[in-house]
């Protein structure tokens, strides 16, 4: 027998679910560990990196009063789509400058001249629409759709061309789709 004025302290014992210990007195189960699902992806390099690197782009970088902007080597109108529109779309991914820059405003130069040379090119575009996506960092993710909302008006039926895609551009969008505002 203890004494009376000793009353024994139960101590409680952490231990993961789904285990007998699990199911003693004075056991604590551990949730469940992060899945992960907003973490941010790591970059990899990326092909319009590349050729940014090795000069194969007709762009240079234009200084003037209103900030920086693209001075196009040769017509927008004169570019092969099919060739540069999914290389810039491939930039979306980056996020140093100046490709993160060049990217970005060569996407929506393109997208403005671009008319009835947009929608030919749209299979192209889904994959590296969906490798920005998945890097799930919220800078890349809100660029991507503004870039989407561009490509849809920017031609007569994109936004058509688009449905047999959502498959793999929804998902990572239904994971944010309950952060209101916190994405910005």
């Amino acid at each position: 027998q203890e004494p009376r004025g000793h009353v024994k302290k139960s101590k409680k014992q952490v231990c993961d679910g789904f285990t007998v210990k699990a199911m003693m007195k004075n056991t604590v189960v551990r949730g469940p560990p992060l899945a992960g699902a907003f973490k941010e992806r790591p970059t990899k390099p990326t092909t319009f990196r590349r050729f940014y690197e090795r000069g194969d782009f007709p762009i240079a970088l234009e200084h003037d009063t209103k900030g920086n902007k693209i001075a196009w080597k040769i017509e927008i109108e004169k570019l092969d789509y099919q060739l540069f529109l999914p290389l810039f779309f491939d930039g979306l991914c980056e996020m140093s400058f100046p490709c993160e820059f060049f990217a970005r405003r060569g996407i929506h130069d393109m997208l403005e001249h671009g008319g009835n040379k947009i929608l030919p090119v749209i299979p192209e575009l889904i994959i590296p629409i969906k490798n920005a996506l998945s890097l799930r960092n919220r800078q890349v993710i809100c660029i991507t759709l503004k870039v989407l909302q561009h490509l849809v008006v920017s031609a007569d039926m994109v936004g058509e061309a688009l449905v047999p895609y959502y498959r793999q551009i929804l998902p990572v969008l239904n994971i944010f789709k309950n952060m209101n505002g916190e994405l910005t």
